[in-house]
């Protein structure tokens, strides 16, 4: 059983009422948060951790009554199958023996010289027995429908044509229910963790994706979303806010040939919402990175989906994945017991933003220095010769400011 709690003692607070938790301080209200608990917006097993609750439009979910039927759990799907038939049995059952009764064929029960309109139909349970015969059409031939009976035959009719539009919405919904892909998302894996490290001189985050059985998911892709709550410049707080991640889809690295396990890898770049996030401030962090693999199921058609998450403490730093593929003798062999092991790596601790800053400083200063050196020999003879012009000028200016000091003096 997975369990999303990281310490196994977390103090729950007095649950206060909706009002009164708006009016209270936000300091106050961060503090009496639980410290040792971390609440998922989707579970490890891809279920959304998200309760519809004060819905008061409960008829908006009987407009569309198949779906909602194809929603519930499998309990409640067979009871609702096997009261509908049995109410359907029972209301026509019932119609039966009034008609019976109505005529007075009740009445004239061992009569050869009365005509009824069912033969054989002398109670309620015969009228049932006959009402599960007429629907389902097995027709076993003691009890039969005479023609001296209009409104009998009209009741037949009524009943064939509803009895099948029940069996086509009923066993439509059974078929529908078994045949959905949500079982086929069972075998479809993520690893444990998420993964930051260096790949081709950038930080990168990883995440692992296999698919176990042989029959492949066709047209895969991957996406994934940051949820962290933020604050607007005007002060506007938004909750559980949903950021895309980009895992190649600029590239189209996004869509997967998914034969072997594969290494999804989310460049942290400008664009990146971990661009300025280091090693520390990661662990300070509260955000879930949800990440959905979709495709089409190989045997059926029918659009599969399978979604996970990564919480902060599931995301290691400085850890690389473990290789799973061996080549053996004429085939290539994967090994998922190492699927979700990693490894301990060199990575920087700082941000992307950091590094990126540091490498920028040591080129920009290369340049400089290569600038000079590479400075061509003409500009080496202009500058003697322009000092040299220089102390001339300041000598004729002196000069020249000299004689006419004189002559001021001759004056």
């Amino acid at each position: 059983m997975e369990q999303d709690v990281e310490s196994s003692v977390a103090v729950r607070g007095p649950k206060l009422p909706k009002r009164i938790r708006d009016d209270l301080p936000k300091q106050l209200v961060e503090n009496s948060r639980p410290r040792g608990k971390t609440q998922r917006y989707v579970r490890k097993d891809g279920k959304c951790n998200v309760h519809q609750g004060n819905v008061r439009e409960i008829w908006r979910y009987l407009t569309d009554i198949f779906t909602t039927l194809v929603d519930l759990k499998w309990r409640f799907n067979l009871f609702i199958f096997v009261l509908v038939y049995t109410v359907t049995w029972l209301l026509f059952g019932f119609m039966w023996w009034l008609i019976a009764y109505v005529r007075g064929d009740l009445e004239h029960i061992g009569d050869s010289q009365w005509i009824p309109c069912v033969d054989n139909l002398n109670s309620f349970v015969t009228a049932f027995l006959f009402s599960i015969e007429t629907e389902t059409t097995i027709g076993y031939g003691y009890r039969v429908i005479t023609d001296q009976c209009p409104e009998g035959i009209l009741l037949l009719l009524v009943q064939s044509v509803l009895g099948s539009i029940v069996n086509a919405f009923m066993v439509g919904c059974m078929f529908v229910k078994i045949s959905q892909p949500k079982k086929r998302a069972e075998t479809l894996v993520f690893s444990t963790n998420a993964v930051i490290c260096m790949r081709d001189g950038r930080l990168c985050l990883m995440f692992r994706v296999g698919d176990l059985r042989n029959s492949h998911i066709v047209e895969a892709s991957i996406r994934a979303k940051l949820i962290k709550s933020k604050q607007t410049k005007e002060g506007e707080f938004i909750p559980l806010n949903q950021t895309d991640m980009n895992v190649g889809y600029d590239t189209g690295d996004d869509r997967l040939f998914l034969v072997s396990p594969l290494i999804i890898c989310h460049e942290i770049n400008q664009n990146s919402p971990f661009w300025e996030i280091s090693k520390a401030h990661l662990a300070m962090e509260e955000l879930e990175i949800v990440v959905i693999l979709e495709g089409m199921v190989e045997a059926t058609g029918m659009t599969c989906q399978a979604r996970s998450s990564y919480v902060t403490s599931e995301i290691k730093w400085g850890y690389r994945f473990t290789p799973v593929l061996t080549l053996e003798d004429g085939f290539y062999e994967v090994d998922y017991n190492s699927f979700h092991d990693v490894y301990e790596t060199n990575t920087p601790t700082s941000s992307a933003r950091e590094l990126a800053e540091s490498s920028r400083l040591p080129l920009a200063w290369s340049l400089a220095s290569k600038f000079n050196q590479q400075a061509p020999p003409d500009m080496e003879k202009r500058r003697p010769e322009t000092a040299i012009q220089g102390s001339q000028n300041a000598e004729g200016q002196t000069e020249r400011n000299g004689d006419i000091s004189s002559v001021e003096l001759k004056l």
